[in-house]
């Protein structure tokens, strides 16, 4: 974890528990910490009695496809303001202070934004990003961080007119004004109905651009698409089976998986402040998780870990592998995890 530089942004168009997303976790996961801390907010699903079980499918998927980084993984019920599972308390959200990277996930967008709008969760979350926590938004998440929200249940399940809502501006802060919309490609509709542009289909949201601000950046996702961005080096990465696309005003801009492209092109790209739009107290109290997690010791191998590692890496040239597998299992058993990279075997230490 670096100190005081905020950390990637990911976002996915769908298919965050699914094999396209593979190589985007594993992407992230070698910039951060292992083992690696990460904290699931329930808070977009939160009206669902099965809110637990929609961000623990998360949790779930995440466990399996890390398990060389030993993710610690915390689902934070942050569900509803007034109750006992509130994004404004603190005990409940106390994970967040430490964890690596923070997700959010399916539910409904606009129950999102009103939930985490000025609660402490909100607050907590823009200051672990900006720190360096990896932020990785899915689905409803990435609705709700627009400047202006797609309302999609009230118009796709309720028929509401067509309209936006005010969302919770994420990008405000680094310069853009950003609607995001997921499942641009989608075709749940098949032949009988268009469901893309986020089951609005292609017709209704032209209507709705049309009562966006001129200036506003629509930036579609495909499903099974997410875009990488990266703070610091001011550049976005197109990762998975999809594409990328980019509207304002009557430009369109069009990337492809595997390309990189400047954070400009989403609009007057900057950096924040850090503290910006941060309560000082949060702030302060970010800045003291961040300084315990930075004075941490790291753990060394002991020697006998070491022969171990070495012992079993020449099994493995010699193609001895039931003996390279017991050999991994003494690693293991003294506290140690190895992982065989192609810089050669690495050591992470077990909880």
């Amino acid at each position: 974890m670096t100190k005081n530089q905020p950390g990637l942004i990911v976002l996915f168009g769908s298919g965050e528990t699914s094999a396209s997303s593979g190589k985007t976790y594993e992407t992230v996961a070698q910039r951060s910490a292992n083992p690696l801390a990460v904290a699931i907010l329930e808070t977009p699903a939160g009206f669902e009695p099965n809110s637990a079980q929609v961000a623990g499918k998360v949790g779930e998927f995440m466990a399996r496809r890390l398990q060389n980084y030993n993710p610690q993984i915390d689902i934070i019920p942050a569900r509803k303001k007034g109750t006992s599972f509130s994004p404004d308390d603190a005990a409940i959200l106390q994970p967040m202070w430490s964890a690596d990277w923070l997700f959010l996930g399916p539910g409904s967008p606009t129950y999102a934004v009103r939930q985490l709008q000025d609660s402490l969760a909100w607050q907590m979350l823009v200051a672990r990003q900006r720190l360096g926590a990896a932020l990785l938004l899915a689905s409803a998440a990435t609705v709700a961080m627009s400047a202006t929200t797609l309302p999609v249940y009230e118009i796709y399940k309720v028929g509401q007119d067509l309209h936006w809502q005010p969302g919770l501006d994420f990008f405000g802060a680094f310069g853009l004004s950003l609607t995001i919309i997921p499942h641009w490609n989608n075709t749940d509709g098949g032949e009988e109905l268009d469901t893309s542009r986020c089951f609005m289909g292609r017709a209704r949201f032209e209507e709705l651009r049309q009562l966006l601000p001129p200036e506003q950046t629509v930036l579609g996702l495909d499903e099974h698409t997410s875009l990488v961005i990266d703070p610091l080096a001011g550049e976005c990465t197109v990762m998975g089976n999809g594409r990328v696309v980019i509207l304002r005003g009557a430009k369109r801009q069009e990337f492809a998986s595997g390309q990189t492209f400047a954070a400009t092109e989403l609009g007057p790209w900057q950096m924040p402040e850090p503290q910006s739009g941060i309560h000082p107290d949060v702030w302060q109290a970010a800045l003291a998780a961040q300084e315990q997690l930075l004075s941490e010791p790291d753990r060394e191998p002991e020697t006998a870990v070491l022969d171990l590692v070495e012992a079993r890496t020449q099994a493995r040239e010699q193609r001895q592998w039931a003996k390279a597998d017991e050999l991994r299992a003494q690693i293991e058993a003294l506290g140690w995890q190895v992982q065989d990279t192609p810089a050669g075997p690495q050591l992470s230490p077990l909880n």
